[in-house]
């Protein structure tokens, strides 16, 4: 596996570019980075639904060392389920892929000092293209009435699902458009809903971690009205 992993590229959806600053609620954020990188592992088959858990289906590292970390993880601890995967994941993913972002060149780590003493973190945009390319497959996907590719269809289920349409500048009418059409894409891509195991091997094990993931969320948030 090469390029830009799922993780990375809704981290940089969800920090302002010039700010560096966290555009939505931590806790949601935190819970999406394990969702993306397992919705990863899944759609390059390293890890699928089996008996009601998450299970290593072929443990061949991907290339990528956050995902091969998580991966060798998974294989020497016991099965467990999505929403328990999603929540034990969660915890310190989005420091790493932000160091990650930081060593490519895609985000600069600025430090600063708050009340004298309380050491903060932002993380402005060094390279916008990686980003831009995010932001130009979303803007296509919604504009477009056809179903985008998969990885694409990923991305943009993450997005419905984390209410991050204020992310994409969109907001009101607009966003809730949007929200509609995120989701017609979910669903088509079999992303959520109820996907059949003989349907496919992915399809479930995606569809039911963006379900423990929307649950997650509900619980952190509140439902969305």
């Amino acid at each position: 596996m090469t390029g830009v992993a799922l993780a990375e590229e809704l981290l940089l959806l969800a920090y302002d570019d010039e700010s560096g600053k966290a555009t939505m609620p931590r806790i949601s954020l935190d819970l999406g980075m394990a969702a993306a990188v397992l919705i990863e592992l899944a759609l390059a088959g390293r890890i699928a639904y089996a008996d009601g858990n998450l299970v290593v289906a072929d443990p061949t590292g991907t290339g990528e060392p956050t995902l091969d970390e998580v991966l060798a993880r998974m294989a020497v601890d016991t099965p467990h389920t999505p929403s328990s995967w999603v929540q034990r994941l969660r915890h310190g993913l989005r420091d790493r892929i932000l160091g990650d972002l930081v060593a490519r060149g895609a985000v600069r780590d600025v430090e600063e000092t708050e009340l004298g003493f309380i050491h903060v973190h932002r993380y402005p945009t060094a390279d916008a293209s990686v980003e831009e390319d995010s932001r130009r497959r979303l803007a296509e996907a919604l504009a477009d009435g056809q179903l985008p590719d998969e990885r694409t269809a990923a991305l943009a289920t993450l997005v419905a699902v984390l209410r991050m349409e204020p992310a994409l500048g969109l907001t009101g009418d607009a966003a809730r458009d949007a929200r509609v059409r995120l989701e017609e894409i979910a669903g088509g891509a079999g992303f959520s809903g109820t996907v059949g195991l003989d349907a496919s091997v992915v399809r479930p094990s995606v569809a039911l971690v963006v379900t423990a993931l929307g649950a997650a969320v509900d619980a952190a948030l509140g439902k969305r009205a």
